[in-house]
């Protein structure tokens, strides 16, 4: 029976004449009836034909049921308890549960309460205001189904439909769902809030607002209070330039932490990062990513299986098979450590670096490495040494040494040359070009290799040895061979017969990766077997002269010129003693000689030669730059 109808029946039976006397609250109070009247200004009670009856009351009305109190202007109970009330209705259970309406409907029988007009719901610091709204006292669950607003501090939510759980706190908002706080606000299908926590729940399509913070998702939750939350199903953070995105996002906004879990990915203006796993501290600009992780910003790119980076203090570590590049420099380690404020880092584990520009790569157990200055220095690898190559000619040239250093001596990124030292058991292996020294340097302004203490170099049937030796290098290929000091050129086709140079310096001349000429200067010595058209040796030419310069046919020597008050003379085959007639500082490296490339590791042949062993034993130029270097 609605109001309206309930009204009209009273009014009806007022008029028929069918009205009993008045009778006393006492009198009603000692009725079978479940609501009960504790006052009412006034009070009538009427007999219906079918033997119900109604209470008619007035003025202050006090309506009581158990531990439900009710209060209205006036009221009509029916069979005591059917309740319809109008004016200034409230209904009040517990301390904390207070609802205010115009009009209600109350049905004692199965303790379900309607509101009507300005409807509050009042629960300790929470107000939810609604025109219509459904109460189940016994279950203390509030329903509306038009529209409704709650108030909590300074929080306000609204939703078309939704259910209040008054003993567990929480609401159930439906549809249309806006949450507005002065931190945020949140639009959302469906949200579940709990009262006295301020966690919030939510399902479907959500956006949170908050400051410059974006937040998208399928589904999630989110503290009021704490400004914790976590969202799931293709959730979205943004905040100003940076933009979060992965299956599950876990945020804190009063720490600003994220934590992305799941195709993770997070960019701003500077940097790019993804991972399985990903947690950023924004305030210490701190970066963790953890399973296939990516990250670049305008410097370099990392990545490996586990990355941590440090934008504030400017410090990177990674863990896992990783690669760091800065083009045209790659490094690709087990491990990599980097502080870009103290200005060095590590990398540690089969480590491979590369200059892709000068197509040059070392792979060594260790490399120190400054961005800077491109500076690295590579330590330990296969055998325990550092192994470079490069392309020279179309071939790989192999190098290693004890210790690889390199780096770039101008700064100020005008000038990209590099410096390469090697230090310690230099060893050079390439098809058509060997070597063994103390030490090297390799300048790339002008591609020049600088062999030091005691160097031996050997190509095709030509063995070099000096103090110090230059390859010059001109388009990837040997141009030019500068022997300075005690330097002794061997050359034997069959490796019976040697002709022999000897100088204080020697230059060679290349001309398509084939010597086409020395010059001798300083004490030249020469001695040259003769050879007939037939190929047969016909005498040994011997020559000493201050200057001479020796010309080159398919490398087989054509002719000497021999500049200054030459003294020589041919002796036949027969009168030769090959041995007696051999230069001082004779020896042919045989042995020693790289012929592959596992020759450059493990221990090396013993040199023979007493000029190249013994000046190996002095300190190297390429030890003593290093530490000139670390001093500055």
């Amino acid at each position: 029976m609605t109001i309206r109808k309930l009204i009209v029946a009273c009014f009806v039976l007022l008029a028929s004449g069918k009205l009993f006397a008045q009778v006393s609250v006492d009198t009603l109070r000692e009725a079978e009836q479940l609501v009960q009247v504790d006052h009412a200004d006034l009070l009538n009670f009427v007999q219906l034909a079918d033997k119900s009856y109604l209470q008619i009351l007035a003025g202050a009305v006090e309506l009581r049921q158990d531990s439900i109190f009710m209060y209205c202007d006036s009221a009509t109970i029916r069979d005591g308890d059917y309740v319809v009330a109008r004016g200034n209705v409230i209904i009040q259970q517990g301390d904390s549960t207070s609802i205010f309406a115009d009009s209600l409907i109350y049905d004692g029988t199965l303790g379900l309460a309607e509101f009507f007009g300005q409807v509050i719901l009042s629960n300790e610091k929470q107000q939810l205001f609604t025109n219509q709204l459904s109460y189940n006292v016994n279950t203390k669950v509030a329903t509306y189904l038009y529209g409704a607003t709650m108030v909590s501090d300074s929080m306000q939510l609204s939703s078309r439909r939704g259910y209040y759980f008054v003993d567990s706190s929480m609401v159930m908002f439906r549809d249309e769902v806006v949450l507005i706080d002065t931190a945020f606000t949140l639009v959302s299908d469906s949200v579940e809030y709990f009262t006295n926590t301020g966690q919030t729940h939510f399902f479907g399509p959500t956006r949170i607002v908050q400051d410059s913070t974006q937040i998208f998702c399928e589904a999630g939750s989110y503290n009021i209070d704490s400004q914790v939350g976590a969202f799931y199903t293709d959730a979205v953070v943004k905040r100003g330039a940076q933009v979060a995105e992965a299956d599950t996002i876990d945020f804190d906004g009063q720490n600003r932490t994220y934590l992305l879990v799941g195709n993770a990915r997070f960019e701003d203006a500077e940097r790019k990062a993804s991972a399985d796993r990903i947690t950023y501290d924004e305030a210490k600009e701190l970066t963790i990513l953890d399973g296939n992780a990516r990250y670049a910003d305008d410097k370099q790119e990392i990545a490996g299986p586990y990355i941590y980076y440090d934008a504030l203090n400017e410090i990177y570590y990674t863990k896992g098979r990783s690669l760091v590049s800065n083009p045209p420099q790659l490094l690709e380690a087990d491990e990599i450590n980097y502080a870009e404020g103290g200005g060095m880092g590590q990398a540690i584990g089969a480590v491979v670096w590369q200059d892709t520009s000068a197509n040059l790569s070392i792979k060594c157990a260790n490399i120190d490495f400054e961005q800077e200055r491109d500076y690295i220095r590579a330590t330990g690898g296969f055998k325990g040494k550092p192994l470079m190559s490069t392309l020279m000619e179309g071939d790989t040239l192999y190098l290693t040494a004890d210790t690889l250093l390199a780096y770039r001596p101008d700064t100020s990124g005008l000038d990209s040359s590099r410096v390469l030292l090697a230090y310690y058991d230099v060893r050079l292996y390439k098809s058509n070009l060997q070597a063994l020294a103390d030490s090297l340097a390799y300048f790339s302004a002008d591609s020049s290799f600088n062999f030091y203490y005691g160097p031996i170099l050997w190509s095709d049937t030509t063995q070099f040895l000096a103090d110090s030796i230059e390859v010059a290098l001109k388009n990837d290929a040997i141009d030019q061979v500068f022997l300075r000091n005690s330097a002794l050129i061997i050359n034997s086709p069959d490796e019976i017969y040697f002709n022999q140079i000897k100088g204080k310096n020697i230059t060679a001349f290349f001309q398509s990766g084939e010597i086409e000429r020395m010059d001798v200067s300083g004490n030249a010595e020469s001695l040259y077997y003769a050879m007939d058209e037939e190929q047969a040796y016909i005498g040994l030419n011997q020559t000493v002269c201050s200057e001479m310069n020796l010309y080159f046919t398919n490398k087989t020597l054509d002719r000497i010129a021999f500049l200054t008050e030459p003294k020589g003379e041919l002796l036949p085959m027969n009168q030769v003693d090959h041995e007696a007639v051999k230069l001082k500082g004779f020896c042919w490296e045989k042995e020693a000689r790289p012929k592959k490339l596992e020759d450059l590791f493990g221990t090396r042949k013993v040199i023979k030669c007493q000029h190249a062993a013994q000046v190996f034993q002095r300190l190297n130029l390429a030890a003593e730059t290093e530490k000139v270097m670390q001093n500055q």
